[in-house]
């Protein structure tokens, strides 16, 4: 049964709570590299953090965890997407992701992201069909073209 969710829009004052989100579902990724840090977690999180970018996931109004999807280059980069350990592993991350991913595929957007070296997230992503790109000494670098509907019966897309 795919779960229930609802995204709503992130405001300025949902910093705190999302930081301390983003230290809940990351810690152990951080500490088994031994890269966790709060203090730069936090540095890190307050240079990225748009609140007209990210969205709560709410379940029966309860937060379940965030997510960010903002225009970049040549695409859409998804970041700070964090679930409360609570809330893994009953496939919730997955009917997230699957949503996010149609509405790219409607705009014709490319996704990019970065995942933690070592992280399960990687096989995470790989199984939406994004491909690595790079990697650097801490992170691995992934995209997913657009996978763009196709058009209507008798309607044919226009090359520009």
């Amino acid at each position: 049964m795919k779960p229930t969710f609802c995204l709503r829009a992130a405001s300025q004052e949902d910093f705190d709570r999302l930081f301390h989100l983003r230290i809940a579902a990351m810690r152990e990724s951080l500490e088994r590299i031994g890269r966790f840090d709060e203090r730069r977690a936090l540095e890190r999180f307050k240079s990225s953090f748009q609140p007209e970018h990210t969205r709560l996931i709410l379940i029966d109004d309860t937060l379940a965890g965030c997510v960010a999807m903002k225009p970049a280059e040549n695409g859409l980069l998804l970041e700070h997407f964090y679930l409360y350990p609570a809330f893994q592993g009953r496939g919730l991350g997955a009917a997230i992701l699957a949503q996010l991913l149609d509405e790219a595929d409607v705009a014709r957007q490319t996704v990019r992201l970065s995942v933690l070296q070592k992280s399960d997230a990687g096989r995470f992503y790989k199984r939406f069909g994004f491909i690595e790109t790079g990697q650097d000494e801490w992170d691995v670098y992934l995209e997913r073209p657009s996978h763009a509907p196709a058009a209507p019966s008798g309607q044919k897309h226009s090359a520009s």
